[in-house]
Protein backbone atom coordinates (compact mmCIF):
# COMPACT_ATOMS: atom_id res chain seq x y z
CA UNK A 1 0.00 0.00 0.00
CA UNK A 2 1.30 3.29 -1.42
CA UNK A 3 2.02 6.09 1.58
CA UNK A 4 -0.30 9.02 1.44
CA UNK A 5 1.64 12.35 2.25
CA UNK A 6 0.81 16.05 2.89
CA UNK A 7 3.29 18.47 1.93
CA UNK A 8 3.75 21.83 3.49
CA UNK A 9 5.27 24.27 1.33
CA UNK A 10 6.01 27.68 0.93
CA UNK A 11 6.43 27.68 -3.03
CA UNK A 12 5.43 25.56 -5.92
CA UNK A 13 7.54 22.18 -5.09
CA UNK A 14 4.34 19.87 -7.16
CA UNK A 15 6.66 18.68 -10.19
CA UNK A 16 9.45 17.41 -7.29
CA UNK A 17 7.14 15.23 -6.11
CA UNK A 18 5.19 14.95 -8.95
CA UNK A 19 5.86 10.99 -8.31
CA UNK A 20 4.58 10.75 -4.84
CA UNK A 21 0.76 10.00 -3.43
CA UNK A 22 0.52 13.71 -2.13
CA UNK A 23 -1.74 16.89 -1.20
CA UNK A 24 -0.60 20.04 -0.91
CA UNK A 25 -0.77 23.38 1.38
CA UNK A 26 -1.62 26.65 0.51
CA UNK A 27 1.76 28.73 -0.19
CA UNK A 28 3.42 29.36 3.98
CA UNK A 29 -0.43 27.89 5.00
CA UNK A 30 -0.73 25.47 8.03
CA UNK A 31 -4.38 26.26 9.14
CA UNK A 32 -4.85 22.93 7.63
CA UNK A 33 -4.02 19.32 8.72
CA UNK A 34 -4.99 16.52 7.38
CA UNK A 35 -5.18 13.45 9.84
CA UNK A 36 -6.07 10.83 7.26
CA UNK A 37 -2.31 11.69 5.89
CA UNK A 38 0.00 8.52 6.48
CA UNK A 39 3.28 10.97 6.77
CA UNK A 40 4.36 14.68 6.55
CA UNK A 41 6.89 17.01 4.65
CA UNK A 42 7.93 19.78 5.36
CA UNK A 43 9.87 21.59 2.39
CA UNK A 44 10.05 25.47 2.85
CA UNK A 45 12.86 25.88 0.65
CA UNK A 46 15.02 29.61 1.19
CA UNK A 47 12.98 32.34 0.25
CA UNK A 48 14.59 35.00 -2.75
CA UNK A 49 15.42 38.07 -0.10
CA UNK A 50 17.34 41.24 -1.13
CA UNK A 51 17.09 42.47 2.53
CA UNK A 52 19.02 40.07 4.82
CA UNK A 53 17.04 40.95 7.79
CA UNK A 54 14.09 40.53 6.41
CA UNK A 55 15.23 36.84 5.37
CA UNK A 56 16.34 36.76 8.87
CA UNK A 57 12.85 37.15 10.19
CA UNK A 58 11.15 34.84 7.62
CA UNK A 59 13.13 31.96 8.46
CA UNK A 60 12.03 32.78 12.27
CA UNK A 61 8.74 32.79 11.47
CA UNK A 62 9.27 29.36 9.65
CA UNK A 63 10.44 27.45 12.76
CA UNK A 64 7.88 28.76 14.72
CA UNK A 65 4.86 27.38 12.39
CA UNK A 66 6.78 23.67 12.17
CA UNK A 67 6.47 24.31 16.37
CA UNK A 68 2.64 24.41 15.78
CA UNK A 69 2.59 22.03 13.40
CA UNK A 70 4.73 19.42 15.71
CA UNK A 71 1.62 19.96 18.73
CA UNK A 72 -0.86 19.24 16.04
CA UNK A 73 0.63 16.05 13.93
CA UNK A 74 -0.18 12.67 16.10
CA UNK A 75 3.45 11.46 17.59
CA UNK A 76 3.19 7.90 15.77
CA UNK A 77 3.21 9.73 11.80
CA UNK A 78 6.52 10.83 10.87
CA UNK A 79 7.03 14.49 9.45
CA UNK A 80 10.38 14.70 6.80
CA UNK A 81 12.03 18.19 7.08
CA UNK A 82 14.19 18.92 4.61
CA UNK A 83 16.71 21.43 5.78
CA UNK A 84 17.38 24.42 3.80
CA UNK A 85 20.28 25.60 1.51
CA UNK A 86 20.71 28.61 -0.32
CA UNK A 87 19.19 28.67 -3.82
CA UNK A 88 19.85 31.81 -4.80
CA UNK A 89 21.15 35.34 -2.90
CA UNK A 90 24.09 37.61 -3.69
CA UNK A 91 26.13 39.66 -1.47
CA UNK A 92 26.56 43.85 -1.63
CA UNK A 93 28.42 43.54 1.46
CA UNK A 94 31.55 40.92 1.79
CA UNK A 95 31.46 40.89 5.65
CA UNK A 96 27.85 40.65 6.17
CA UNK A 97 26.89 37.14 6.03
CA UNK A 98 23.84 37.28 7.79
CA UNK A 99 21.94 35.35 5.28
CA UNK A 100 24.63 32.62 5.71
CA UNK A 101 24.23 32.58 9.20
CA UNK A 102 20.39 32.91 9.16
CA UNK A 103 20.46 29.10 7.63
CA UNK A 104 22.41 28.05 9.53
CA UNK A 105 20.22 28.72 12.90
CA UNK A 106 16.91 27.36 10.67
CA UNK A 107 18.78 24.36 10.21
CA UNK A 108 20.11 23.92 13.61
CA UNK A 109 16.45 24.29 15.03
CA UNK A 110 15.20 21.89 12.98
CA UNK A 111 18.30 19.23 14.39
CA UNK A 112 16.93 20.55 18.48
CA UNK A 113 13.23 19.98 17.28
CA UNK A 114 13.95 16.31 15.46
CA UNK A 115 15.80 15.71 19.27
CA UNK A 116 12.53 16.60 20.76
CA UNK A 117 10.08 15.27 18.67
CA UNK A 118 11.37 11.44 17.71
CA UNK A 119 8.67 11.34 14.77
CA UNK A 120 10.47 14.65 13.29
CA UNK A 121 13.49 13.45 10.60
CA UNK A 122 15.44 15.59 8.61
CA UNK A 123 16.52 15.36 5.61
CA UNK A 124 19.87 17.56 4.36
CA UNK A 125 18.69 19.02 1.12
CA UNK A 126 22.25 20.59 0.70
CA UNK A 127 23.63 17.52 -0.63
CA UNK A 128 21.21 16.92 -3.39
CA UNK A 129 21.72 20.66 -4.00
CA UNK A 130 25.93 20.23 -4.27
CA UNK A 131 25.28 17.94 -7.15
CA UNK A 132 24.35 21.17 -9.75
CA UNK A 133 25.74 24.38 -10.75
CA UNK A 134 23.70 27.31 -9.81
CA UNK A 135 23.01 27.79 -13.54
CA UNK A 136 21.13 24.05 -13.27
CA UNK A 137 19.91 24.45 -9.82
CA UNK A 138 17.24 27.35 -10.84
CA UNK A 139 15.84 28.22 -14.01
CA UNK A 140 14.34 31.90 -13.25
CA UNK A 141 11.99 31.46 -16.22
CA UNK A 142 9.95 28.73 -14.37
CA UNK A 143 10.78 30.53 -10.91
CA UNK A 144 8.90 34.00 -12.14
CA UNK A 145 6.37 32.44 -14.09
CA UNK A 146 5.38 29.61 -11.18
CA UNK A 147 6.92 30.16 -8.26
CA UNK A 148 9.28 26.85 -8.82
CA UNK A 149 12.04 27.14 -6.63
CA UNK A 150 14.23 24.44 -8.62
CA UNK A 151 14.65 23.64 -11.95
CA UNK A 152 11.92 21.47 -13.52
CA UNK A 153 14.45 19.49 -15.38
CA UNK A 154 16.34 17.97 -12.47
CA UNK A 155 12.25 15.91 -11.22
CA UNK A 156 13.66 12.30 -11.74
CA UNK A 157 16.92 13.39 -9.81
CA UNK A 158 14.91 14.81 -7.12
CA UNK A 159 12.56 12.07 -6.77
CA UNK A 160 15.18 9.20 -6.63
CA UNK A 161 17.34 11.05 -4.28
CA UNK A 162 14.07 11.53 -1.68
CA UNK A 163 13.04 8.01 -1.81
CA UNK A 164 16.71 6.75 -1.03
CA UNK A 165 16.85 9.52 1.79
CA UNK A 166 12.55 8.20 3.19
CA UNK A 167 14.37 4.58 2.72
CA UNK A 168 17.13 5.40 4.87
CA UNK A 169 15.10 7.06 7.56
CA UNK A 170 12.78 3.59 7.38
CA UNK A 171 16.00 1.65 7.77
CA UNK A 172 15.93 -0.21 4.27
CA UNK A 173 18.95 -0.47 2.98
CA UNK A 174 21.01 -3.45 1.70
CA UNK A 175 23.23 -5.71 4.54
CA UNK A 176 25.94 -7.11 2.91
CA UNK A 177 28.87 -6.23 0.31
CA UNK A 178 30.36 -9.45 -1.52
CA UNK A 179 33.60 -8.21 -2.96
CA UNK A 180 35.98 -9.73 -5.51
CA UNK A 181 39.91 -9.57 -4.95
CA UNK A 182 41.59 -8.78 -8.20
CA UNK A 183 41.41 -5.75 -9.61
CA UNK A 184 39.06 -4.79 -7.00
CA UNK A 185 40.21 -4.42 -3.54
CA UNK A 186 43.64 -4.63 -4.85
CA UNK A 187 45.60 -3.70 -8.66
CA UNK A 188 46.73 -7.12 -10.27
CA UNK A 189 46.05 -10.55 -10.37
CA UNK A 190 47.39 -12.63 -7.45
CA UNK A 191 48.10 -15.72 -9.32
CA UNK A 192 49.97 -14.13 -11.58
CA UNK A 193 51.93 -11.22 -9.74
CA UNK A 194 52.31 -12.72 -6.53
CA UNK A 195 51.91 -10.89 -3.01
CA UNK A 196 54.73 -8.55 -3.75
CA UNK A 197 53.23 -6.76 -6.47
CA UNK A 198 50.30 -6.60 -6.72
CA UNK A 199 49.25 -2.65 -6.53
CA UNK A 200 48.17 -1.59 -3.36
CA UNK A 201 50.35 1.35 -0.94
CA UNK A 202 50.97 4.80 -1.30
CA UNK A 203 51.74 5.11 -4.84
CA UNK A 204 49.07 4.97 -7.70
CA UNK A 205 46.71 3.56 -8.67
CA UNK A 206 47.80 1.16 -5.17
CA UNK A 207 46.76 4.20 -3.55
CA UNK A 208 43.37 4.10 -4.58
CA UNK A 209 42.38 0.84 -4.03
CA UNK A 210 44.26 1.37 -0.15
CA UNK A 211 41.79 4.34 0.15
CA UNK A 212 38.83 2.44 -1.06
CA UNK A 213 39.39 -0.65 1.19
CA UNK A 214 39.67 2.14 4.05
CA UNK A 215 35.93 3.25 2.76
CA UNK A 216 35.16 -0.14 3.19
CA UNK A 217 35.87 -0.87 6.73
CA UNK A 218 34.43 2.67 7.56
CA UNK A 219 31.06 1.08 6.06
CA UNK A 220 32.04 -1.92 7.71
CA UNK A 221 31.79 0.15 10.96
CA UNK A 222 28.42 1.51 10.18
CA UNK A 223 26.33 -2.01 10.15
CA UNK A 224 27.08 -3.44 6.59
CA UNK A 225 28.71 -7.08 6.70
CA UNK A 226 32.03 -7.75 3.96
CA UNK A 227 32.61 -10.76 2.88
CA UNK A 228 34.62 -12.38 0.14
CA UNK A 229 33.50 -13.87 -3.22
CA UNK A 230 36.83 -14.84 -5.52
CA UNK A 231 38.69 -17.18 -8.10
CA UNK A 232 41.77 -17.71 -6.01
CA UNK A 233 43.57 -20.00 -4.45
CA UNK A 234 42.61 -20.33 -1.01
CA UNK A 235 46.13 -20.91 0.78
CA UNK A 236 47.22 -17.53 -1.61
CA UNK A 237 44.91 -15.30 -0.51
CA UNK A 238 45.82 -16.12 3.38
CA UNK A 239 48.98 -15.78 2.46
CA UNK A 240 48.93 -12.00 0.85
CA UNK A 241 46.27 -11.44 3.96
CA UNK A 242 49.22 -12.31 6.38
CA UNK A 243 52.21 -10.79 4.43
CA UNK A 244 51.16 -7.43 3.18
CA UNK A 245 50.99 -5.08 5.49
CA UNK A 246 48.82 -2.27 3.34
CA UNK A 247 46.18 -4.09 3.32
CA UNK A 248 43.12 -3.07 5.38
CA UNK A 249 40.85 -5.68 4.66
CA UNK A 250 41.81 -9.28 6.01
CA UNK A 251 39.94 -12.36 7.35
CA UNK A 252 39.18 -10.31 10.69
CA UNK A 253 36.95 -7.91 8.71
CA UNK A 254 35.17 -10.50 7.00
CA UNK A 255 31.97 -12.16 8.13
CA UNK A 256 32.54 -14.94 5.73
CA UNK A 257 34.70 -15.81 2.31
CA UNK A 258 34.05 -18.22 -0.91
CA UNK A 259 37.55 -18.66 -2.68
CA UNK A 260 37.50 -21.19 -4.51
CA UNK A 261 37.57 -21.42 -8.31
CA UNK A 262 33.80 -22.44 -8.21
CA UNK A 263 30.91 -20.02 -9.95
CA UNK A 264 30.46 -16.96 -8.26
CA UNK A 265 26.80 -17.14 -8.57
CA UNK A 266 27.28 -20.34 -6.61
CA UNK A 267 29.32 -19.20 -4.36
CA UNK A 268 27.27 -15.57 -3.32
CA UNK A 269 24.22 -18.29 -2.87
CA UNK A 270 26.88 -20.39 -0.53
CA UNK A 271 27.52 -17.13 2.07
CA UNK A 272 23.51 -15.81 1.83
CA UNK A 273 23.26 -19.45 2.96
CA UNK A 274 26.16 -19.22 5.48
CA UNK A 275 25.05 -15.83 7.47
CA UNK A 276 21.38 -16.63 6.86
CA UNK A 277 20.36 -13.40 5.12
CA UNK A 278 18.37 -12.87 1.80
CA UNK A 279 19.93 -12.80 -1.40
CA UNK A 280 18.22 -9.67 -1.97
CA UNK A 281 19.92 -7.94 0.79
CA UNK A 282 23.39 -8.13 -1.20
CA UNK A 283 25.55 -6.38 -3.15
CA UNK A 284 28.39 -7.65 -5.32
CA UNK A 285 31.29 -5.54 -6.55
CA UNK A 286 33.58 -7.08 -9.42
CA UNK A 287 35.62 -5.63 -11.58
CA UNK A 288 35.14 -8.46 -14.35
CA UNK A 289 32.05 -7.65 -16.26
CA UNK A 290 31.16 -11.68 -17.44
CA UNK A 291 31.39 -12.42 -13.78
CA UNK A 292 29.09 -9.68 -12.67
CA UNK A 293 26.71 -10.84 -16.08
CA UNK A 294 26.64 -14.11 -14.60
CA UNK A 295 25.42 -12.81 -11.13
CA UNK A 296 22.56 -10.58 -12.81
CA UNK A 297 21.14 -13.57 -15.17
CA UNK A 298 21.61 -16.56 -11.97
CA UNK A 299 20.78 -14.07 -9.06
CA UNK A 300 18.50 -11.29 -10.12
CA UNK A 301 17.51 -10.26 -6.71
CA UNK A 302 21.50 -9.52 -5.90
CA UNK A 303 22.25 -5.87 -6.63
CA UNK A 304 25.42 -6.02 -9.03
CA UNK A 305 26.71 -1.93 -9.67
CA UNK A 306 28.58 -1.56 -12.61
CA UNK A 307 32.73 -1.23 -11.36
CA UNK A 308 34.70 1.62 -12.53
CA UNK A 309 37.24 1.34 -15.59
CA UNK A 310 40.27 3.04 -13.83
CA UNK A 311 41.31 3.40 -10.20
CA UNK A 312 40.85 6.79 -9.96
CA UNK A 313 37.52 7.00 -10.10
CA UNK A 314 37.08 4.28 -6.90
CA UNK A 315 36.08 7.49 -4.61
CA UNK A 316 33.09 8.43 -6.73
CA UNK A 317 32.28 4.47 -7.34
CA UNK A 318 31.60 3.89 -3.33
CA UNK A 319 29.96 7.18 -2.82
CA UNK A 320 27.62 5.99 -5.74
CA UNK A 321 27.01 2.69 -3.66
CA UNK A 322 26.53 4.20 -0.63
CA UNK A 323 23.88 6.30 -1.63
CA UNK A 324 22.23 3.63 -3.63
CA UNK A 325 22.29 0.78 -1.21
CA UNK A 326 23.27 1.64 2.72
CA UNK A 327 22.05 5.00 3.38
CA UNK A 328 21.11 4.74 7.17
CA UNK A 329 19.64 8.02 9.48
CA UNK A 330 20.57 6.58 12.40
CA UNK A 331 23.02 3.58 13.79
CA UNK A 332 22.24 1.21 16.80
CA UNK A 333 24.59 -0.30 18.64
CA UNK A 334 23.50 -3.82 17.04
CA UNK A 335 24.55 -1.87 13.88
CA UNK A 336 28.06 -1.34 15.18
CA UNK A 337 28.80 -5.01 16.25
CA UNK A 338 27.51 -6.55 13.20
CA UNK A 339 30.46 -7.84 12.30
CA UNK A 340 31.33 -9.65 15.21
CA UNK A 341 27.89 -11.04 15.62
CA UNK A 342 28.08 -12.44 12.19
CA UNK A 343 31.44 -13.78 12.62
CA UNK A 344 30.37 -15.50 15.44
CA UNK A 345 27.34 -16.82 13.94
CA UNK A 346 29.93 -18.50 11.74
CA UNK A 347 31.53 -20.18 14.51
CA UNK A 348 28.21 -21.53 16.08
CA UNK A 349 28.10 -22.87 12.71
CA UNK A 350 31.50 -24.75 12.65
CA UNK A 351 30.96 -26.19 15.75
CA UNK A 352 27.65 -27.52 15.04
CA UNK A 353 28.95 -29.53 12.40
CA UNK A 354 31.13 -31.74 15.45
CA UNK A 355 28.25 -32.34 17.56
CA UNK A 356 25.86 -35.73 16.61
CA UNK A 357 23.24 -34.83 18.89
CA UNK A 358 21.56 -31.38 18.12
CA UNK A 359 20.40 -31.15 21.96
CA UNK A 360 24.14 -31.29 23.02
CA UNK A 361 25.09 -29.17 20.48
CA UNK A 362 22.55 -26.63 22.04
CA UNK A 363 23.66 -27.27 25.67
CA UNK A 364 26.98 -26.54 24.48
CA UNK A 365 26.29 -22.80 23.35
CA UNK A 366 25.32 -22.14 26.55
CA UNK A 367 22.49 -19.41 25.74
CA UNK A 368 21.28 -16.80 27.79
CA UNK A 369 18.49 -15.14 27.06
CA UNK A 370 17.07 -11.45 28.40
CA UNK A 371 13.60 -10.54 27.40
CA UNK A 372 13.43 -6.70 28.31
CA UNK A 373 10.45 -4.42 28.06
CA UNK A 374 10.41 -0.86 25.91
CA UNK A 375 12.92 1.56 26.83
CA UNK A 376 14.87 4.30 26.08
CA UNK A 377 17.41 2.55 24.85
CA UNK A 378 16.86 0.00 23.01
CA UNK A 379 13.44 2.00 21.23
CA UNK A 380 15.26 2.79 18.16
CA UNK A 381 16.64 -1.23 17.83
CA UNK A 382 13.17 -2.42 18.11
CA UNK A 383 11.53 0.21 15.55
CA UNK A 384 14.40 -1.05 12.97
CA UNK A 385 13.61 -5.00 13.75
CA UNK A 386 10.23 -4.07 12.74
CA UNK A 387 11.29 -2.29 9.22
CA UNK A 388 14.24 -5.18 8.28
CA UNK A 389 12.84 -8.20 9.59
CA UNK A 390 11.48 -10.39 6.46
CA UNK A 391 11.53 -13.92 6.90
CA UNK A 392 10.27 -14.86 10.90
CA UNK A 393 8.05 -12.13 10.77
CA UNK A 394 4.25 -13.21 11.61
CA UNK A 395 2.63 -9.68 10.56
CA UNK A 396 5.39 -8.21 8.43
CA UNK A 397 4.38 -4.62 10.20
CA UNK A 398 6.88 -1.38 9.58
CA UNK A 399 6.93 0.38 12.47
CA UNK A 400 8.65 3.96 13.35
CA UNK A 401 10.05 5.04 16.39
CA UNK A 402 6.96 7.09 16.85
CA UNK A 403 4.59 4.30 15.97
CA UNK A 404 6.61 2.11 18.98
CA UNK A 405 5.77 4.99 21.35
CA UNK A 406 2.38 5.23 20.48
CA UNK A 407 1.89 1.27 20.90
CA UNK A 408 3.42 2.04 24.36
CA UNK A 409 1.65 5.28 25.44
CA UNK A 410 -1.81 3.08 24.50
CA UNK A 411 -1.27 0.67 26.91
CA UNK A 412 0.44 -2.32 24.20
CA UNK A 413 3.62 -3.60 25.84
CA UNK A 414 6.88 -3.96 23.59
CA UNK A 415 9.09 -6.96 24.51
CA UNK A 416 12.50 -7.64 23.05
CA UNK A 417 15.21 -9.99 23.55
CA UNK A 418 18.84 -9.95 23.86
CA UNK A 419 20.47 -13.29 22.72
CA UNK A 420 23.97 -14.51 24.10
CA UNK A 421 26.41 -17.29 24.31
CA UNK A 422 29.60 -18.33 24.60
CA UNK A 423 30.43 -16.97 21.36
CA UNK A 424 29.45 -13.40 22.07
CA UNK A 425 26.58 -11.27 22.23
CA UNK A 426 23.86 -11.31 19.09
CA UNK A 427 22.49 -8.11 20.71
CA UNK A 428 18.32 -7.47 20.39
CA UNK A 429 17.42 -10.04 18.06
CA UNK A 430 13.92 -10.53 18.54
CA UNK A 431 10.32 -7.81 19.06
CA UNK A 432 7.22 -8.75 20.09
CA UNK A 433 3.78 -5.87 20.08
CA UNK A 434 1.27 -7.25 22.09
CA UNK A 435 -1.82 -5.41 23.03
CA UNK A 436 -4.25 -6.06 26.01
CA UNK A 437 -7.38 -4.87 27.12
CA UNK A 438 -7.58 -5.44 30.94
CA UNK A 439 -11.35 -5.59 31.31
CA UNK A 440 -11.76 -8.14 29.02
CA UNK A 441 -8.39 -10.48 29.93
CA UNK A 442 -7.63 -10.70 26.49
CA UNK A 443 -4.53 -9.81 24.35
CA UNK A 444 -3.26 -9.59 21.01
CA UNK A 445 -0.40 -9.93 19.15
CA UNK A 446 0.08 -6.92 16.98
CA UNK A 447 4.08 -8.10 15.95
CA UNK A 448 6.32 -11.34 16.66
CA UNK A 449 9.44 -11.45 14.96
CA UNK A 450 13.18 -13.00 15.03
CA UNK A 451 16.45 -12.01 13.68
CA UNK A 452 17.05 -14.86 11.16
CA UNK A 453 20.87 -14.96 12.76
CA UNK A 454 19.50 -16.87 16.10
CA UNK A 455 17.10 -19.40 14.68
CA UNK A 456 17.06 -22.72 14.73
CA UNK A 457 17.95 -22.56 18.41
CA UNK A 458 14.41 -23.11 19.76
CA UNK A 459 14.86 -19.49 21.00
CA UNK A 460 11.38 -17.99 19.07
CA UNK A 461 9.36 -20.69 21.31
CA UNK A 462 11.36 -19.75 24.57
CA UNK A 463 10.44 -16.11 24.08
CA UNK A 464 6.69 -16.34 23.13
CA UNK A 465 6.14 -18.74 26.07
CA UNK A 466 7.84 -15.93 28.68
CA UNK A 467 5.83 -13.30 27.02
CA UNK A 468 2.54 -15.89 27.49
CA UNK A 469 3.38 -16.46 31.31
CA UNK A 470 3.83 -12.54 31.73
CA UNK A 471 0.45 -12.15 30.24
CA UNK A 472 -1.08 -14.70 32.55
CA UNK A 473 0.47 -13.43 35.80
CA UNK A 474 -0.85 -9.83 34.58
CA UNK A 475 -4.49 -11.32 34.57
CA UNK A 476 -4.76 -12.29 31.01
CA UNK A 477 -7.05 -15.38 30.17
CA UNK A 478 -7.23 -15.31 26.10
CA UNK A 479 -4.70 -14.57 23.44
CA UNK A 480 -5.23 -13.81 19.62
CA UNK A 481 -2.67 -13.83 16.76
CA UNK A 482 -2.52 -13.66 13.22
CA UNK A 483 -0.28 -14.88 10.66
CA UNK A 484 0.14 -12.69 7.75
CA UNK A 485 1.63 -14.34 4.34
CA UNK A 486 4.49 -13.07 2.61
CA UNK A 487 6.90 -14.00 -0.36
CA UNK A 488 9.68 -14.39 2.27
CA UNK A 489 8.07 -15.69 5.53
CA UNK A 490 6.44 -18.83 4.60
CA UNK A 491 8.45 -20.46 6.80
CA UNK A 492 6.67 -19.13 9.94
CA UNK A 493 3.45 -20.40 8.39
CA UNK A 494 2.83 -22.89 11.50
CA UNK A 495 4.55 -21.25 14.07
CA UNK A 496 1.40 -20.65 16.14
CA UNK A 497 -0.29 -23.49 15.34
CA UNK A 498 3.56 -25.44 16.72
CA UNK A 499 3.28 -23.35 20.03
CA UNK A 500 -0.22 -24.34 21.20
CA UNK A 501 -2.47 -21.81 19.79
CA UNK A 502 -5.88 -22.82 17.81
CA UNK A 503 -6.64 -22.10 14.43
CA UNK A 504 -9.77 -20.38 14.22
CA UNK A 505 -10.18 -18.87 10.38
CA UNK A 506 -7.94 -18.53 7.15
CA UNK A 507 -9.17 -15.61 4.76
CA UNK A 508 -9.14 -15.54 1.38
CA UNK A 509 -5.24 -13.90 1.19
CA UNK A 510 -3.97 -16.82 3.60
CA UNK A 511 -4.14 -14.59 6.80
CA UNK A 512 -4.65 -17.29 9.56
CA UNK A 513 -6.26 -16.25 12.80
CA UNK A 514 -5.46 -17.89 15.74
CA UNK A 515 -6.75 -18.18 19.66
CA UNK A 516 -4.96 -19.39 22.51
CA UNK A 517 -6.24 -19.72 25.95
CA UNK A 518 -4.07 -19.38 29.25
Amino acid sequence: MSTRYFIFRNMTVETLFSKFEADYSGYGDISYIPHEADAYIWTYLAPFRADAQVFEQELDSYIQQLKLILTQIPAQKTIYALKMYPLYFSYTENSNDLITKSIEQYNNSLLELSSAHLNLKTIDFTRFCKKYSQKDLVDWRFYYISQMPVNPKLINDFNVWINREIAAIEGRRKKCLVLDLDNTLWGGILGEDGIENIKIGNTYPGSAFLDFQQNLLELSKRGVILTVCSKNNEEDVFEVWAKNPFLQIKKEQLAAWQINWDNKAGNISKLAQELNIGLDSMVFIDDNPAERELVKQMLPMVEVPDFPEQPYLLPLFFQKICEEYFQIYELTEEDRNKLFQYKANTERISVQKSFISFDDYLKSLEIELDIQKLNSMNLSRIAQMTQKTNQFNLTTKRYTDSDILSFQENGATVYCINVSDRFGDNGITGVAIIETNAQEKTACIDSFLLSCRILGKNIEGTFLREIMSDLKREGIAKITASYIPTSKNMQVACFYENNGFQLVETEEQGVKNYICNL
